[in-house]
């Protein structure tokens, strides 16, 4: 066992002693020793269960014969730290959630890992450690939060984002009534978009992804995790050995397939990278041409995280585009993804087909994300095309540039921003933020203010998961690095092109070049600090905004 190096032998013996003060008897040393890597915190509603669901996945790996060991990790409430600069500190998260588990896994010398997560930036800062430690790992996220209901309706978080402009009674019906308890938001937001990628990927068990918070099979999936790592261990299956370029093409399918959160072209290209793989952009989009859209979920459509985890789940998604999935690739449950999906049978049939269209017959002939570049964004750029109206799918209008997220939230709530617009924030990248904030205040202040429709808004920051509209994200190269957005003038003419992938400034290229020459990048918004550490080695949002 990986862990002999810390307890066997008369050298160790002071080891043993530090064990035994913790109450470990001789029988427990000699058992494989498992890292619980928990991110349960008194933050975050998606986080407040886990310390359950951490003693269900210890009680497991016990009745499988191994010994868990729980640390923490650090946990941002993406929700609560949104429109503020509390904001620029939730990606950089992800990279010291994924050292963290790093340092407790190596200076433990630990056996295998069992990882508990929810949200946005740190499901993926688990899978990244994953990628970077290559021990035996499982995952088991958090599950989603129940729809909330008031004013007659099923609610989420997005619904106060949008509603909270209009005031009035409703307003505080929607605050009570929104998030209902504990879980990762009800829609197909970052957190949940992330878990689906999750089990798409094959590192936690069938059916882990939507079964939610306040489930008790949740639990049981926790259980049968703990117990399930202690298999992975003793065959010696890592998981770089689950987690390759097929595995990964099949969760970007997935998420093509369910319409998930633009943030997944920032974190899957981060979690490949870390299990040493090359991946860019372009394989969205390729992936997202060939893969119709088939789940309509909110913000997009109508339904909630509930409606698809009564319709199958993750595996009822599969089933329906099986033909172009990589089927032989390996999951944590020992078995290849057409095993599994040999043996899944929906248990609501009528459910199941209503909630989870066909290829035959698909909500789009596209998958919900498209990448686009142009004369703007020479690197590319994100947009959720699923939630997008018809009508903006092109559209052309005059520049209205804002230097930051509040510029633009004074500009929109101030009447500043009119229909036609073509709203334009930048550094707000990974640089320029720093932090790459994400941007949901402004765009559900259009959304809220009716604009959505007439209005589009591109930034070289990036987007919530619950965003919807023509808002366009991850322009790359951002401001900060002397990209083309840095040139931008108010009046400028720009071009979006959702079909034909493309975003252009519709500026004259002597133009450009004038602008640029006269260019200087702007005093960095922080100094000293993690911020400043991690301005200074951060990637570009099309490489996954990794630290190099």
């Amino acid at each position: 066992m990986r862990s002999d190096v810390t307890k066997v032998g008369a050298k160790r013996a002071p080891h043993r002693a530090l064990l035994k003060g913790m109450g470990l008897t001789d029988d427990e040393i000699e058992r494989p020793f498992i890292g619980v890597a928990n991110s349960s915190n008194d933050f975050i509603p998606g986080h407040i269960h886990l310390d359950r669901i951490g003693q269900a996945v210890k009680d497991g790996i016990r009745m499988a014969g191994g010994v868990p060991f729980e640390f923490h990790t650090i946990g941002i409430c993406d929700g609560i730290a949104m429109g503020h600069g509390g904001m620029r500190y939730s990606l950089p998260s992800r990279e010291l959630i994924e050292d963290s588990i790093e340092i407790m896994a190596e200076g433990h010398q630990l056996d295998g890992l069992v990882l508990i997560a929810s949200c946005d930036k740190i499901v993926p800062g688990h899978l990244m450690a994953a990628g970077r430690l290559d021990l035996p790992t499982i995952a088991v996220t958090g599950g989603p939060m129940m729809p909330g209901f008031a004013c007659d309706s099923d609610l989420d978080l997005i619904n106060v984002f949008e509603g909270w402009q209009k005031g009035g009674e409703a307003l505080k019906a929607l605050e009570d009534g929104a998030c209902p308890g504990a879980g990762s938001c009800a829609g197909l937001f970052t957190a949940n978009t992330m878990a689906c990628m999750t089990e798409a990927m094959g590192l936690s068990l069938p059916g882990c992804a939507t079964a939610h918070a306040v489930d008790a099979k949740k639990m049981r999936i926790a259980k049968l995790s703990g117990m399930r790592i202690m298999e992975l261990v003793r065959q010696g299956i890592t998981a770089r050995k689950i987690v390759t370029i097929e595995s990964i093409e099949n969760a970007i399918r997935v998420d093509m397939a369910i319409g998930g959160s633009t943030n997944t072209t920032l974190h899957l290209p981060a979690i490949a990278s870390e299990f040493g793989l090359d991946m860019d952009l372009d394989l969205f989009d390729r992936l997202s041409l060939e893969t119709p859209h088939l789940v309509n979920l909110r913000p997009g459509g109508p339904f909630h995280m509930i409606d698809l985890d009564k319709a199958g789940g993750i595996r009822a998604v599969m089933s329906r585009i099986k033909g172009k999935l990589n089927l032989d690739a390996m999951t944590v449950s020992g078995r290849t993804i057409r095993e599994e999906l040999a043996d899944f049978v929906p248990v609501n049939p009528l459910t199941n087909a209503r909630i989870i269209a066909t290829l035959d017959s698909p909500i789009h002939p596209e998958g919900g994300i498209a990448i686009l570049k142009g004369s703007l964004a020479p690197d590319g750029s994100v947009v959720k095309q699923i939630a997008v109206s018809p009508a903006m799918m092109k559209h052309k209008g005059p520049a209205k540039v804002f230097e930051s997220e509040e510029d633009a939230m004074s500009g929109i709530m101030g009447g500043q921003v009119l229909a036609g617009d073509v709203v334009v924030i930048r550094y707000e990248g990974p640089k320029g933020g720093p932090g790459m904030r994400e941007t949901l205040s402004p765009t559900s202040a259009i959304a809220g203010a009716g604009l959505s429709e007439s209005v589009a808004l591109i930034t070289d920051g990036r987007f919530s998961g619950g965003t919807r509209g023509p808002c366009i994200g991850h322009v790359s190269p951002e401001a900060a690095a002397g990209g083309p957005i840095a040139f931008v003038q108010d009046g400028d003419e720009i071009s979006v092109d959702i079909p034909g992938r493309k975003l252009d400034l519709l500026v004259e290229a002597s133009e450009i070049e004038r602008r640029k020459a006269s260019w200087k990048p702007p005093e960095p918004k922080v100094s000293g600090g993690m911020l400043d550490r991690y301005r200074r080695s951060v990637t570009s949002a099309s490489k996954g905004g990794v630290l190099r």
